[in-house]
């Protein structure tokens, strides 16, 4: 059982995970568990530059009952002749004296939430990808809610004693107090068994005693267990260009970053028990959570007189006439009906505002003669078909509304729209970045794990492979996936001619199944676009894509839904472009200008081709699978095609389904 905060003497403050890029090594999941498993109430994750892990460590903690802190270590650099002048404001004390160093932040309160995602942002904007530094004036400008601690052997009060003994460490702190408060500062203590460690440490009990600060004691972890050590050298071989061999005084000294008991600090800290009681101290000022994101989805803008419903409701009756106009009675009054429906649920749920800017993208699209079309569960919305969002008609082919949106289920709507992929495309994602500003609207994230090949061949590069055995290796991984027992990893290595017999081989495979699914670097989604109310930057930090034009949030798309973040799919499939060239086509050849949501949806060629599985190039049913299958369950109508998609379901559904059609 989780002790409460007032039963225990030490929570973890300064933690890393392996979304500190090639610095950390245990997923934040991990940490989680580690930290429950020592009765810890609270841990605090402070990845570099960026709160990467922290949705999954706060999901993490939320199941284990923990409190999850959130921070961040943000990097500073002073260049050469910023540093010049800068020697100028000595007597300020100013922080950029001291080259490079990272500055652990800790969060507060919502407000201290903020100013870090847009100090973030800010350093990040400016620089290349993966690159960046604050400056101090920033600093000054977004201290409000943030705790600053000293930091550790890359923390500013050691960069201080490196360069300038101890009165400079002393300004420096002193000067730190300038800018987030007297209340806010902490000086920091490690003990990781090593003489230039307790150096530091007994100037920086000296300095707190003589700025009257309190200490605080962390064990600056960076990976859960002892075990993590081996896997943290290798990845800072890595980062270094070095390899193992080569890598000398760049690797830890020994294994004691791990996540130690209560028990086990107050043992190291035995002389300094106020250190240890400082943590639970600061640990009941952390009040913020990322369930208190404050994230809200954009107000579409509507003309005067005029709410959100009001106007949503008055495209839905024009797209009404233009889709239903020559419809039956019957499928009319059917329609009209399932359309107040659905708009009473959006009324209650307060998403006319996603509706119109969803819609707003395809009008944008059909302006510019650009081919857009909703996918997935959008379909089973009269109201999206209405607005022209889909171009299949839910009404007349029975289709569950439910599966798109229901008041029950909790989730938020997920409209896909799918482009033409190229140029098109990338005009209808630069219109809603237009449309809603460079902090209004970014790309989601695509962590990049480590997969097999990767793991192979940068293992190897750590152990100092040569590129022939590199090559060897990564060739007969590249394609494993587990299959039963005779397809394990360990024998396509022995495929590969290594005798997992000798030690530094099997030391290699350890490795390598050791950093399969950690965090390599952050890549860009397909399509998936977050838009906000206000800045987007307040909610979550922004960085530049690799991509030009285009700037991404620091979670994935899993992660946005954790949070509560509504996304917008825009991705680009090669057959739209087919569609639209035949459509284009077809007018200049034959004068008649189609409208897919007009096509008849019951054309017996249609399914005389697909029941013969004559389907190459038809999107979704050409693969073997889709092929193999389409003889066999015979599609008759629309919703025979909806199973017929869907049949690559786990295979116990799959069987049921086959089971009951031949039965």
């Amino acid at each position: 059982m989780i002790q409460s905060l007032s039963d225990s003497m030490y929570v973890e403050l300064h933690s890393r995970s392996a979304f500190s890029f090639l610095e950390g090594t245990s997923l934040p999941e991990e940490l989680v568990a580690a930290c429950a498993g020592l009765n810890m109430p609270a841990m605090a994750l402070l990845d570099r530059d960026g709160v990467y892990g922290a949705p999954r460590f706060h999901m993490a903690a939320k199941k284990a009952g923990a409190k999850a802190h959130i921070g961040t270590e943000v990097t500073t650099v002073c260049g050469a002749s910023e540093c010049r002048s800068r020697h100028l404001e000595r007597s300020k004390g100013s922080l950029f004296l001291n080259g490079s160093f990272r500055l652990p932040l800790l969060i507060s309160s919502r407000i201290g939430y903020q100013n870090l995602c847009r100090l973030i942002t800010k350093m990040k904007l400016r620089a290349k990808k993966d690159e960046g530094a604050i400056r101090e004036e920033e600093l000054e400008e977004h201290a409000d809610g943030l705790i600053c601690l000293t930091g550790g052997d890359n923390g500013p009060l050691a960069a201080a004693l490196a360069r300038g003994g101890f009165e400079e460490a002393l300004r420096h702190v002193d000067r730190l107090t300038q800018i987030f408060g007297h209340n806010n500062i902490y000086v920091e203590l490690q003990r990781h068994l090593h003489r230039d460690e307790e150096a530091r440490n007994r100037a920086a009990i000296e300095i707190a005693r003589s700025l009257h600060l309190p200490l605080l004691a962390t064990n600056g972890v960076c990976y859960a267990t002892a075990k993590g050590r081996e896997l943290c050298d290798v990845f800072t071989a890595l980062r270094n260009h070095r390899t193992l061999a080569t890598a000398g005084r760049l690797l830890s000294r020994n294994s004691e970053r791990y996540l130690k008991s209560p028990q086990q600090m107050e043992q190291l800290f035995a002389d300094l028990p106020d250190a240890l009681a400082n943590t639970s101290e600061l640990s009941s000022r952390l009040e913020f959570e990322l369930s208190d994101l404050g994230y809200e989805f954009p107000r579409y803008p509507v003309p005067e007189g005029e709410t959100m419903m009001s106007f949503l409701r008055e495209r839905t009756r024009e797209g009404f006439q233009q889709r239903y106009g020559r419809a039956t009675t019957d499928l009319k009054g059917r329609a009209r009906r399932q359309i107040e429906r659905e708009l009473a649920l959006i009324e209650k749920l307060a998403l006319a505002g996603y509706f119109l800017i969803v819609w707003d993208i395809i009008h944008f699209c059909r302006e510019q003669g650009i081919l857009a079309q909703g996918r997935g569960s959008a379909a089973n919305s009269a109201v999206c078909y209405a607005l022209g969002i889909t171009a299949v008609d839910p009404v007349g082919m029975d289709l569950l509304f439910e599966r798109f949106l229901s008041e029950e289920r909790g989730e938020w709507p997920d409209i896909d729209i799918d482009l033409p992929s190229g140029d098109q495309r990338e005009r209808a994602i630069q219109y809603v970045y237009q449309r809603y500003g460079e902090r209004g609207a970014a790309m989601t994230a695509n962590v990049i794990t480590y997969r097999n090949r990767m793991a192979a061949r940068e293992m190897g590069k750590a152990l100092g492979f040569d590129p022939e055995t590199l090559n060897k290796i990564s060739a007969a991984v590249a394609t494993w996936e587990y299959k039963d027992a005779n397809d394990a990893l360990d024998h396509r290595f022995r495929d590969a001619g290594l005798d997992l017999r000798h030690p530094r081989l099997r030391k290699y495979f350890e490795l390598c199944l050791a950093t399969l699914d950690l965090p390599r670097h952050l890549g860009q989604h397909s399509g998936g676009m977050v838009i906000c109310q206000g800045q987007l930057d307040s909610v979550v930090p922004l960085e530049p894509a690799s991509m030009p034009g285009r700037v991404v949030v620091q979670w994935d798309k899993d992660d946005c839904t954790d949070m509560k973040i509504i996304k917008v799919d825009l991705l680009g499939l090669g057959m739209m472009a087919v569609l639209e060239d035949s459509l284009q086509l077809i007018h200049n050849n034959y004068k008649e200008q189609v409208d897919l949501a007009q096509l008849p949806q019951d054309d017996p060629t249609v399914y005389s081709a697909l029941q013969k599985a004559d389907t190459v190039g038809m999107f979704q049913i050409e693969s073997r699978a889709q092929m193999s299958c389409l003889p066999r369950l015979r599609p008759q109508n629309f919703y025979d095609i909806v199973v017929q998609v869907a049949i690559k379901a786990p295979p116990g559904t799959r069987n049921r389904y086959l089971s009951a059609s031949f039965a």
